[in-house]
C-alpha cells in the first residue's frame, strides 16, 4: 500500500511488460510542470500512473490456491522509486 504503486493482473511476457511501462509513460510521462511539484514533490506522474493502474485487484481463490489464468500473474508496480510498504490481504468469502 502505497500512494505511487500499484497491482497489475496479466500476462507475464516480457514483450508485453515493455509495452505497459511504454503506455504509462506517455499517458503520464515524468515532466517537471506538474501543479503537484509546487508542494516540493517531484512525482507528479507516478501519482498519474497509480490512477491508472490501480492500488488494489480482485483476485479469485479456489481449494487454498490463486485460481489465475494459465498466463496470469500478480505484479507490483512502483512509479517513484523504492519505499517502505505494506500489503494487505483480505479474504471475502467461505
Amino acid at each position: 500500500m502505497h500512494i505511487t504503486a500499484g497491482i497489475i493482473v496479466n500476462d507475464y511476457e516480457e514483450g508485453l511488460w515493455k509495452d505497459i511501462w511504454t503506455w504509462l509513460e506517455k499517458l503520464a510521462p515524468y515532466r517537471p510542470d506538474y501543479n503537484h511539484h509546487h508542494t516540493g514533490e517531484t512525482n507528479g506522474d507516478a501519482h498519474l500512473k497509480r490512477i491508472l493502474v490501480h492500488h488494489q485487484v480482485v483476485l479469485p481463490i479456489t481449494d487454498g490456491k490463486l485460481d489465475l489464468g494459465p498466463w496470469e500473474r500478480v505484479f507490483y508496480a512502483e512509479f517513484d522509486g523504492q519505499r517502505r510498504k505494506r500489503v494487505v490481504i483480505k479474504i471475502i468469502g467461505e
